[in-house]
Formats: C-alpha cells, sequence, structure tokens
C-alpha cells in the first residue's frame, strides 16, 4: 500500500467517523414520532431519547481527548468507533423506551471518544501544514453534508424500513471504519508529556451534568416540588461546586478554571451554549410540530429541514473569507441576528400550515447559525496559547453540546405534552425564546469580543 492511499484510507476512517456522529444528533429528531407510536411515552421521555446522546457526549469529551493524548489517538479511535457500532446495534434491538435510553448514554459514550481521536488522528497522517489544512477541511465538510442530508438520510430510512434502521445503518459504517483505522493509521504511542487522567474531575462534571438534565427535563411533566427535580438540582449544585473546588486545586486540571479569565475564551463558551440551544431546540420542536401539528410523514419532515442545512453547510464554506475581511467579532455578531431574523420572520407565519410561508426564513436562519460556529470557534482558538488548543477545542464543543441539551429540555417544558395542540400553541413561545438566546450571544459578540483579528488563518467549520 502506498503511502498517499494510507494517507487516503486514514482520512475516510476519520470522516467516517465524524459524518455518524453528527447523524446521530439530527436523525433521531425524524425518529421522535414513530417512537412515539410504538412507545408511547410523555414529551419528557422524548427529550431522553435526544438528551441522554447529547449528555454522556458533552460529558466525557474532555477526557476523551486526554486519554487520545495518554494512549495514542488510534487506539482510542477504533475503541470509540466499536463502541458506537455496539450502542448503535442495541439502540435497533431496544425492546421499550427505557432501553433505548440507556443504549443512547452508551452510544453517547462513544460518540465522545471518536470525535476528539478522528481529528488528532488526521493531524497526525498530514504533518505537512498544507496538506494538514486541505485534511481537516475535508473532514469539517464531511461533518457538515451529515448535518444537510442527515435530516433527509432519517427521513426515507424510517419512511422504507422503520425507526430501527437509522440506528442498524451505523453498525456496518463503524466497523469499516475501525478495520481501515487498524489497518492503514500508522501505530502511534502513548504521550507521557499528554496530560493527566483527572478521574475526580470527570466523575464531577458527569454528575452535575446528569443532575442539572435531570431537573430540567422532568419540571415540566413533575413540577418543581418534584423528588426527582429537588434531587437533580441537590446533585448539580453540589457536584458542580465541588468540580470548582477539585480543578482549583489541581496542577494537572480536565478543566485548568484560569483560562476562563480570557474574556474570548469564556465569552465564546457562553455563546456556543446560547446557539447550540436556539437551534437544536428548534430542530427538535419542528421535527415534532411538522409531523404532529401538520401531518408530516418523516421524509416530508426531512426535507423541511433541507433548506435550513443546506444553508448552513454554505455559511460554513463562506465564513473563513468573511472573517479574513471583517474579523470574527463582526461575523459572529452578524449571524447570530441573521439568525434571531430568520426566526423572528417565522413568527406570523407558523399557525396557518403552509411550509412556502416559512422556507425563506430557514434559509436565513440557516445561513446565521452557519456563520456563527466558525466564528465562535475562531474567537476561542485564537486567542488561547497553543498548549491549551486541545481543552479550549474541548471546552467549546462540550459546551455547544450542553446548549442543545438544555435547549431540547427548555422546549419540552414550554410544550409539555405530545399533541397537536400542545406543538402548535408552544411554536411561537420556543420561537420567541430561541431569538432571544441569539440576541443576547450577538450582544455578548460585540462587547465581549473586544480585539478583532482581520488576518485569521485558521478556520474551522462544523
Amino acid at each position: 500500500m502506498s503511502d498517499q492511499t494510507r494517507k487516503t484510507l486514514s482520512l475516510l476512517a476519520s470522516c467516517l467517523a465524524f459524518v455518524i456522529v453528527i447523524l446521530d444528533v439530527s436523525v433521531v429528531n425524524v425518529a421522535l414520532k414513530s417512537l412515539h407510536a410504538e412507545f408511547p411515552s410523555t414529551i419528557a421521555q422524548l427529550e431522553w431519547v435526544v438528551n441522554g446522546y447529547t449528555l454522556t457526549f458533552a460529558a466525557f469529551l474532555l477526557t476523551a481527548g486526554a486519554l487520545g493524548d495518554q494512549w495514542g489517538p488510534k487506539k482510542v479511535f477504533i475503541a470509540g468507533f466499536v463502541l458506537f457500532a455496539l450502542a448503535s446495534f442495541l439502540c435497533a434491538m431496544a425492546p421499550d423506551l427505557l432501553a433505548l435510553i440507556i443504549y443512547r448514554l452508551l452510544q453517547g459514550l462513544g460518540a465522545a471518544l471518536v470525535v476528539p481521536a478522528s481529528l488528532a488522528l488526521v493531524n497526525q497522517t498530514f504533518p505537512d501544514k498544507n496538506a494538514r489544512s486541505r485534511a481537516i477541511s475535508v473532514w469539517a465538510a464531511s461533518g457538515g453534508m451529515a448535518l444537510a442530508l442527515g435530516p433527509v438520510f432519517g427521513g426515507l430510512l424510517i419512511s422504507t424500513a422503520g425507526w430501527r434502521a437509522i440506528f442498524l445503518v451505523n453498525v456496518p459504517i463503524a466497523l469499516v471504519g475501525s478495520i481501515v483505522a487498524w489497518r492503514c493509521v500508522k501505530q502511534d504511542g502513548a504521550n507521557a508529556a499528554g496530560r493527566v487522567i483527572d478521574m475526580s474531575g470527570q466523575i464531577l462534571a458527569a454528575l452535575a451534568l446528569g443532575g442539572f438534565t435531570l431537573a430540567l427535563i422532568q419540571v415540566g411533566s413533575s413540577g418543581l416540588r418534584s423528588p426527582l427535580v429537588i434531587g437533580g438540582m441537590g446533585l448539580f449544585a453540589l457536584a458542580g461546586l465541588a468540580f470548582v473546588y477539585v480543578e482549583n486545586s489541581k496542577q494537572h486540571a480536565m478543566l485548568p478554571l484560569s483560562l476562563f479569565k480570557n474574556s474570548h475564551f469564556a465569552c465564546s463558551s457562553v455563546i456556543g451554549i446560547l446557539v447550540n440551544f436556539a437551534f437544536y431546540g428548534l430542530i427538535f420542536l419542528f421535527s415534532l410540530f411538522f409531523q404532529y401539528a401538520w401531518s408530516y410523514s418523516p421524509l416530508d419532515t426531512g426535507l423541511a429541514f433541507l433548506p435550513m442545512t443546506g444553508s448552513i453547510m454554505i455559511a460554513n464554506l463562506l465564513c473563513g473569507k468573511l472573517m479574513v475581511k471583517h474579523g470574527y467579532r463582526t461575523v459572529l455578531a452578524g449571524g447570530g441576528l441573521l439568525a434571531a431574523f430568520g426566526y423572528l420572520a417565522m413568527v406570523p407565519f407558523v399557525g396557518d400550515g403552509r411550509y412556502a410561508h416559512i422556507g425563506a426564513q430557514f434559509v436565513i436562519a440557516g445561513f446565521g447559525i452557519g456563520l456563527t460556529v466558525p466564528a465562535m470557534t475562531n474567537a476561542m482558538v485564537s486567542s488561547t496559547e497553543a498548549r491549551f488548543i486541545g481543552i479550549a477545542s474541548g471546552v467549546l464543543n462540550a459546551s455547544r453540546q450542553i446548549g442543545g441539551l438544555i435547549g431540547v429540555a427548555s422546549i419540552g417544558m414550554i410544550v409539555g405534552g405530545v399533541t397537536p395542540e400542545r406543538f402548535a400553541g408552544g411554536m411561537i413561545p420556543s420561537l420567541l425564546c430561541s431569538i432571544a438566546a441569539l440576541s443576547i450571544a450577538s450582544a455578548i459578540s460585540i462587547a465581549g469580543l473586544r480585539k478583532v483579528d482581520h488576518a485569521l488563518t485558521r478556520i474551522h467549520r462544523v
């Protein structure tokens, strides 16, 4: 096997991993009505199907990156991909909704292992700077393609083979990717100078995030006085305080809290939460709204998202040039306001049942979202010391997943039930909440990112 072939196949394995991880963020939303039909459930239980994956994905991202430093990205990549394949198979075979939620948690853990390792493999395989830049662009574009086509692909699978097919299709892809990585990626040794695994910090972070998720999802159906809600918030508070104490006292902390003294780092993290709160919260709601309130099929629902997801991919491609010309602060603030305007323009039309009246708004909102993600990534990475780049990337990805988690849970709380009337009634207040989140993100961009870099060279698209 020639060196160039080996590199090409290694890149293929990394892209396959990124594609199916992104697919499983989006395709499950399209399957929610089918899941509800087979397993009668509450809105909170449907939220857990989406958020179980996001919870473990977000909670273990930083530790997964450290494991790649310690054991080598090839080993972590293959282990994560095999785990993802196993969890996907178990999801497809789930006998009830509780089992599906548990397997989704396991699937999210596999995703957390795969994503940082896949990017590390690209960096390792392409030592030449120019070749590496091209390879990273291909890797990022594969994620954008998965986001754009995921709802359509999921809708097609569900319409023809049922919801279990969206999980089964992951298995051969993950196994092929694992075999290709095993055969083609050069063996990588452990990095003795890599980050130390911070198990106490990891456990506390997972407990805090799990408690917060439990409380936020259950409060809509159980009320503020529910033991589950009170217990979840108590766990979040105690574990969160303990996490801050432990991370402040450790020399090799999973998350050096001093990084948040950098305004660009702190603001980018908050912006990541707010943008994904709006985007993934509304993806969850519109997936159900189209099917329950407007009686769309799963395939029709997937096609309805295509203008938005397609415009996200186009904006990703254009964002680099815009940032070089105007700086990431202007692009980030403008993207947030554009997305907010797109959602605001939907408000008068969501009740009339005609997609033609909101299709253009989907394009506008998607384009705005597509500008914010590369800009916030560059705002964080460009202002962080080189030795903390891996941590910065992990924090931003984790904050975005947490934002999506909060968005789905909050929208579920606003809607409150699985009926056409509930989805129709919850649409406008949900849109207004998302518009507020995006407007606040734009305001933070203007106030917190004061120095504008007009000569950016690091362009990240996800």
